[in-house]
């Protein structure tokens, strides 16, 4: 079926209203490593140095960073791994773990900086850089010498779950080599519907990571018999809102990259999205019954308006349906 809003006018959009600036991002990218860099620096000259090393994470690491609507938040990512026996094992209580950190952080930058640019946020410390106005969160991996880069995240319940900056990233670069770039800005497109609807409903859960995983499964798998278009924005999101509408997220979806499939755990959560690099963490594990309700009736009607745009008399009439999905923004043009 002939498109009236057509996989250039996505393209258009996601580079007018979604990306953010080449510009922006080497500057977030060239402030993230100055960091990274520092703190390396420090840990190799303090060998006995409960900090062992940093990890870019996060969107920006990804390149899946999009601009929101939502207000600011931190402009970056690092995770900091922390020898966990030196800070009094994975169990160790959070609070005084990111009291730790923020005096670390002070540290490393001694007098170069104020105190007040330094503050703990959510699970991480907050760092201000005033010369370029961005704010990087650091946020601590509990370390046992794993391989792989892997360590204990503490989530927002407080659960200490093994994870790895690395792996993450390897999952997500290998199937953008296969599919292109279109791969990432796909992923963008689909936040940036995703962002619109927690404008639109502060109640609406659906995390960036949660999404990601939804791409990888139609890029592994296909949705009825086709391979994911991401060659063709409409039809993608036809197919990605399409899922969430058929399977009411109701059918566990896990990856066979790091272990096998059969080895998840047994779980009874709404919502069952596995980890990629480990079979015992669900990520949507705290998603109610009400949570996943109100993503697929989002994703429900947002389906309705994208099929709609397909059949719509006139391209105005289909931009005006996809402005349901992204906003007042979208020009389709």
């Amino acid at each position: 079926m002939s498109q009236r809003v057509t996989h250039s006018d996505l393209a258009a959009h996601a580079v007018d209203k979604v990306n953010i600036s080449s510009e922006a991002a080497k500057k977030r990218r060239t402030q993230v490593n100055h960091l990274r860099n520092r703190l390396e620096n420090y840990i190799a000259e303090h060998p006995d140095y409960k900090l062992v090393k940093m990890r870019s994470s996060g969107s920006v690491a990804k390149h899946t960073a999009i601009r929101s609507s939502r207000g600011p938040g931190s402009d970056a990512d690092v995770a900091a791994y922390v020898r966990a026996s030196a800070v009094g094992g994975v169990d160790v209580d959070e609070a005084g773990l990111l009291v730790w950190l923020l005096d670390r952080c002070k540290e490393v930058y001694g007098a170069t900086k104020v105190a007040d640019d330094f503050v703990i946020s959510h699970h991480a410390v907050g760092i201000t850089l005033h010369g370029s106005n961005l704010k990087i969160d650091v946020a601590p991996v509990l370390y046992e010498d794993e391989p792989d880069d892997r360590g204990h995240l503490i989530t927002r319940q407080g659960d200490r779950v093994l994870t790895s900056v690395t792996q993450h990233l390897t999952f997500l670069n290998s199937r953008k080599t296969k599919a292109g770039a279109e791969y990432k800005e796909l992923i963008r497109l689909f936040k940036a519907f995703i962002d619109r609807a927690k404008y639109e409903d502060h109640t609406f859960r659906f995390k960036s990571f949660l999404a990601e995983l939804i791409v990888a499964h139609l890029w592994d798998n296909g949705w009825n018999g086709q391979a994911l278009a991401v060659n063709d924005y409409p039809k993608a999101f036809e197919q990605l809102l399409g899922y969430i509408a058929r399977t009411g997220l109701r059918e566990p979806i896990a990856f066979a990259d790091y272990y096998k499939v059969d080895q998840v755990a047994t779980s009874y959560d709404p919502v069952q999205v596995w980890d990629p690099v480990n079979e015992a963490n669900n990520v949507a594990s705290s998603y109610s019954e009400l949570d996943r309700q109100r993503l697929v009736a989002r994703a429900t009607g947002a389906l309705e308006e994208v099929t709609w745009a397909a059949m719509a008399p006139t391209k105005g009439a289909a931009v005006e349906a996809w402005r349901t999905l992204f906003g007042p923004s979208f020009q389709g043009a």
